[in-house]
């Protein structure tokens, strides 16, 4: 008989997934990848897999390697896909494939099933994922094929089977909006979030955040410590990768930090529309901004800017294992080397206010800077830079004058 791994959540989805293919004829090891989610049961999905036939089950942590080896060199990037999203779901896609690959090398499986539609983004994620760490993988997407999707038109058939079957679903069809989680932030969307005159912040009943209506009165500050470009340190204590996320999520979800809505261009070419909430990566995305702010020079930080777009991109859709993205984290992380320091942020009612920054690598040189007259800087030196910047302007005034 043949077999399979099914990256396995134990959603509406991949539950149904893992009935559904051992109706067709396979052996299916279940993997639970826990990558942080924070409103799952671990030990209730892995024994609801077992329960619902899969011949193995099991949790695969890949917590730690997530932040450290795929989030934080996406920090580092400033990477935000279309100026907002911060990559969540993203950047855990690859990873879920890799840790499936390796059970599959294990149990000798013979292909890697996943639940992700095909509309969406994911299915580009997981199988790019696959087939450049495996050639050779066959990848089975229940969603792209027409008889699964024959006997599953909507929602309400998915939950019907799960019912028909006595398999566990928190999904129903009275609150059909579906949610996607690890520890760096939870995604929402499909359903009634559909419906773009519906209040997404209203609707969604959140997992890791207070509305910053709900947050304390009284702002919390919070100290971050960051070494060649990666968090070391929350509040004086040193932190694990996961470590800092986790602390951060806290601290930010408390204050109402991290919520967003957006309507955002899938790589499938339509539009769709994501409520997210990610509070502890909100707060390293400003952190670090500040630390580079004052140690990176400033022909490397807009060369960093103009290159940014590239890498969310790549990461959204799914081209984590590229020669492309390669050479690009090993830039960011050249570019890294002398961006360390220490920011103290505020964060009141969903909002981060810088406190105070320093570093020993500082470019900032307030003798230089100061507004006061002294100084190292010579304003007489602006006349003749002034004077050959605008060298080619005098010329084509005299050639194609303006009108003024």
């Amino acid at each position: 008989m043949p077999s399979c791994v099914l990256a396995y959540s134990g959603g509406l989805d991949t539950s149904v997934i893992l009935g559904w293919l051992q109706d067709e004829g396979y052996d299916v090891h279940a993997v639970y990848v826990d990558l942080g989610q924070p409103c799952e049961d671990r030990q209730a999905i892995l024994q609801k897999a077992k329960d619902c036939g899969a011949v193995s089950a099991r949790i695969v942590d890949g917590r730690e390697e997530m932040c450290r080896d795929f989030a934080f060199p996406v920090l580092q990037w400033q990477a935000k896909y279309e100026s907002i999203y911060l990559l969540g779901t993203s950047i855990a896609r690859p990873l879920i494939s890799k840790l499936c690959l390796q059970v599959a090398k294990e149990v000798g499986a013979d292909a890697y099933a996943h639940g992700a539609t095909g509309k969406g983004n994911d299915q580009c994620r997981f199988q790019l994922a696959a087939e450049a760490l495996d050639p050779t993988v066959k990848v089975i997407a229940p969603w792209r094929i027409k008889k699964f999707r024959d006997a599953f038109p909507g929602r309400t058939e998915l939950i019907a089977y799960c019912n028909e079957k006595n398999i566990p679903v928190k999904a129903s069809t009275a609150k059909p909006y579906s949610s996607d989680e690890n520890c760096l932030h939870i995604s929402y969307e499909a359903g009634e979030l559909e419906d773009l005159n519906v209040n997404g912040v209203e609707l969604v009943d959140f997992g890791m955040t207070v509305s910053p209506q709900e947050a304390p009165d009284k702002p919390e500050t919070v100290t971050i410590k960051v070494e060649k470009g990666v968090p070391t340190h929350v509040n004086g204590e040193k932190c694990t990768a996961l470590e800092v996320v986790t602390k951060l999520n806290e601290i930010g979800g408390r204050n109402g930090v991290g919520r967003i809505d957006m309507v955002e261009n899938r790589f499938v070419g339509m539009k769709s529309r994501g409520v997210y909430e990610a509070p502890g990566m909100t707060i390293l995305y400003d952190a670090l901004l500040n630390v580079e702010q004052l140690t990176l020079d400033r022909d490397l930080i807009h060369l960093r800017d103009q290159l940014k777009p590239i890498v969310a991109e790549d990461v959204y859709n799914g081209f984590w294992y590229n020669a492309k993205l390669d050479a690009l984290l090993a830039f960011i992380d050249n570019a890294m080397q002398k961006c360390t320091g220490e920011v103290t942020l505020q964060l009141y009612k969903g909002n981060i206010i810088v406190a105070s920054r320093s570093s020993e690598f500082s470019l900032y040189d307030e003798g230089i800077a100061t507004m006061e007259g002294g100084g190292s800087y010579n304003q007489d030196d602006a006349e003749g830079f002034l004077r050959i910047q605008g060298l080619p302007s005098r010329v084509q005034g005299r050639v194609t004058p303006r009108a003024y």
